[in-house]
């Protein structure tokens, strides 16, 4: 059995401890924000945080997140105002949209980490984040937006 929380709900699993929590959050938890991109954490769009770091969930195992906080899209904000979803919508970052979640979240975990980013340091934490329609502009305007940067 593993307990943990997600956006600050608890949640309990008896079934197996292996299962990654991309399938919990989307199959069981109904959460369907969490995107499945690759399954091999090179995508990026399953990005989620655990304890405050951000993760690609489809290769974190529930056995291994007992007693810790995970946090998705769906609670990254109540109200969807948390500044980098203001930067994204004011800026029009999507356009398919299917990675957004998880770059919202790794763009939140570097602002978190790291007020005011450079342009280095935006490109270093969102490397592991593939856009295929390739609006990596805009996410940089975006979360120097959510900085107060620009």
């Amino acid at each position: 059995m593993v307990t943990f929380t997600v956006n600050g709900k608890n949640h309990t699993f008896n079934g197996d401890p292996e299962m990654p929590l991309l399938w919990y959050l989307r199959d069981v938890a109904g959460m369907t924000g969490t995107k499945f991109g690759c399954g091999q954490a090179l995508c990026g769009a399953c990005t989620v945080h655990v304890d405050g770091t951000a993760l690609r969930s489809c290769q974190v195992l529930l056995g291994d997140i007992g007693g810790q906080a995970v946090i998705t899209i769906e609670g990254l904000s109540a109200d969807g105002m948390h500044p980098v979803q203001k930067a994204w919508r004011d800026l029009n970052v999507a356009q398919c949209g299917y990675c957004q979640s998880g770059q919202i979240m790794q763009a939140a975990a570097l602002l978190k980490d790291t007020p005011s980013p450079s342009d280095g340091d935006i490109d270093s934490a969102m490397s592991g984040n593939i856009c295929r329609c390739g609006t990596y502009p805009r996410i940089r305007a975006a979360i120097k937006r959510a900085s107060g940067r620009a």
